[in-house]
């Protein structure tokens, strides 16, 4: 079992909207990003406002202001499970299959965090997997002012999945992260 973050609480400044409840192939966003976490034993939502209607909780930044990684200590703090599947709202190609697939190396993982590359050469940590153990890391990051996600990775160690495996099982489009309303085929 495994916990399933979403993290919805950018603003869309790009997007021009709320990005979470933008329709698209007939429902939000976000309703995409929990279908792909059905797998989890419990889902919710990270952002810092209300997202009624899609079943699941939602809880604030506990330490706002650093970004992502307010909600990736958010969603550590509340999971109940050790492995916590967190995924950023934009992501509406992202499924069951991939989820149990980095699950899988999660599970054989020496690291606290798994992450795929993506077919640019660029880490994507808002569609991971982190252990509880990261926890201490990201709140003091949080503390420190530094906010990027993979300095928790660099201080930890990852267990780093290349492209080339995701996209061949996948896709491509399973990294396409929507910043703009135009890049949603």
């Amino acid at each position: 079992m495994y916990t399933g973050a979403v993290i919805a609480g950018g603003l869309s400044r790009r997007f021009g909207e709320d990005k979470a409840l933008f329709p698209y192939r007939g429902k939000p966003l976000l309703a995409w990003v929990l279908e792909s976490l059905a797998g989890a034993g419990e889902r919710f939502v990270v952002a810092n406002r209300p997202y009624p209607g899609f079943g699941v909780p939602v809880y604030p930044d506990l330490l706002p202001g650093g970004d992502s990684l307010s909600g990736l200590h958010a969603a550590l703090y509340h999971a109940r499970y050790p492995w916590v599947a967190v995924a950023a709202t934009d992501l509406p190609f992202l499924s069951p299959g991939y989820w149990a697939f980095l699950l899988e190396h999660a599970l054989a993982s020496p690291h606290p965090v798994v992450v795929a590359y993506n077919p640019e050469g660029h880490l994507e940590p808002l569609m991971a997997f982190y252990h509880k153990d990261c926890l201490p890391q990201v709140e003091r990051q949080l503390r420190e002012g530094d906010f990027l996600l993979r300095r928790v990775m660099e201080a930890l160690g990852a267990t780093y999945i290349p492209a080339e495996a995701v996209v061949e099982r996948f896709g491509a489009q399973v990294f396409l992260n929507a910043n703009r309303k135009e890049e949603l085929p």
